[in-house]
């Protein structure tokens, strides 16, 4: 089983929340969590997670990230602060086991409000800090915004990755697609690298293309034998030192849609060529409208798409999810409207699979499909962003409100919500 990962993120506007206020917030935890095993420990529980919750809340997002990199002291502090609670938590735990833990009577309440607080403790401790020292490590010192909330998205999607891994890990990719980067992309230097890692025409790892004027970054990894993780450390490892990326979002303008996906092959070789995600280029058609695009599940059909539509693709790519991106393209070339386009090019696959594309015509924007049974794509619903993947647990690290994709329910043609878009 393969698993697909997407986020699409808009300009935060809240003000990043400062080191006072969230200090401040933890101020009496502590105390809350040290008292007698009495009948105030549900009450003092509550009050806990209710503050580290919202410490937590504080430091989801771009806001987040911003206000943690900031101030490295308050990094410092918060690992401090969040490593003593869960030193106390695991106190009351330990005398919660005891006869005298048992005797409470409120005991089921006081194990819910245990829960909140651990979730919300493990939340700002091994979400919240790692995630901002994982932008850190990507965006490098002189990140702005811009670079920042990319590199959030993509730490994002690698985090995701590394969960969605169960599904499947000889390959993975992650695919970034730059618009109103402000770069000259003429300019002599621009241009030496551009043609560089234009020239690989697998769309293998660190390829770029220039569609429409945006940047399109692809970074993949592939082995038939591995750990969990190697595929993720890969790709992080070459974002990490990609000089183009980090130059594209200088620009304050810059912002990007991600797009992933961790393979387990079903459908052609284990190989970077086939890694998604795929692009719509063809061997003598590279200049088309552009698209890229990841597949869960098979395309039954694709040879015979691949013949009947005289697809011209590489004969080192083997993988069924190659047509998608191509078909979607040669529909646009056609005149047609991209949703129309995206909608056309599903209807004639065969086969139970769940589709995320995006095109260089709309850059802002993220096609779904989910077609038959046993795919799945859940839409996290996030602050100033949506997060999409093909399993619960892509999504609950930035939000636990989403909603599941249905792909048995015909699709209603004047109602654009059921039509595959985001």
């Amino acid at each position: 089983m393969c698993g697909i990962i997407a986020i699409v993120r808009g300009r935060s506007s809240r003000v990043p929340p400062a080191s006072a206020e969230l200090l401040a917030l933890l101020d009496d935890v502590p105390g809350f969590l040290a008292g007698p095993l009495d009948p105030s420990l549900r009450a003092r529980l509550d009050d806990a997670a209710d503050r580290v919750g919202e410490v937590d809340r504080l430091l989801r997002g771009s806001p987040g990230v911003q206000a943690l990199l900031a101030d490295r002291a308050l990094l410092a502090a918060l690992d401090n602060i969040t490593a003593g609670l869960s030193a106390q938590i695991e106190l009351i735990e330990r005398a919660l086991d005891t006869v005298a833990g048992a005797a409470l009577a409120d005991l089921e309440n006081v194990n819910a409000a245990m829960i909140r607080i651990k979730d919300a403790v493990w939340a700002v401790q091994r979400d919240r800090l790692r995630t901002a020292r994982a932008v850190d490590e990507l965006a490098g010192p002189d990140g702005g915004l811009a670079a920042i909330e990319t590199y959030l998205s993509i730490q994002q999607a690698l985090s995701a990755l590394d969960r969605l891994e169960v599904r499947g890990r000889d390959s993975a990719g992650l695919h970034v697609l730059v618009r109103h980067h402000g770069l000259d992309l003429t300019s002599p230097a621009i241009a030496t690298v551009l043609a560089d890692r234009a020239a690989d025409p697998l769309f293998g790892a660190l390829a770029v293309r220039t569609p429409e004027g945006h940047l399109s970054f692809v970074y993949k990894a592939s082995a038939e034998i591995g750990e969990l993780g190697d595929n993720t450390r890969a790709l992080r490892a070459q974002i990490q030192h990609d000089s183009l990326l980090r130059q594209a979002l200088v620009a304050p303008t810059a912002e990007s849609i991600v797009l992933g996906h961790t393979r387990w092959a079903s459908v052609g070789i284990i190989s970077q060529a086939n890694a998604h995600p795929l692009n719509s280029e063809e061997l003598d058609r590279v200049d088309g409208p552009y698209v890229t695009g990841v597949l869960t599940g098979d395309v039954d059909n694709f040879a015979d798409l691949k013949a009947t539509q005289a697809l011209h693709i590489a004969t080192e790519i083997t993988t069924d999810a190659k047509v998608i991106p191509t078909l979607v393209s040669r529909q646009l070339s056609g005149g047609t409207e991209l949703v129309e386009a995206f909608r056309a090019t599903v209807n004639e696959l065969e086969g139970s699979v769940a589709i995320g594309a995006s095109s260089a015509t709309a850059p802002d924007r993220l096609l779904l499909a989910l077609r038959g049974s046993g795919q799945a794509l859940y839409i996290g619903l996030a602050e100033d962003m949506y997060v999409v993947a093909s399993e619960p647990y892509g999504v609950i690290e930035e939000t636990d409100t989403y909603l599941r994709m249905d792909g048995e329910t015909q699709a209603d043609p004047d109602n654009p919500a059921t039509r595959g878009q985001v």
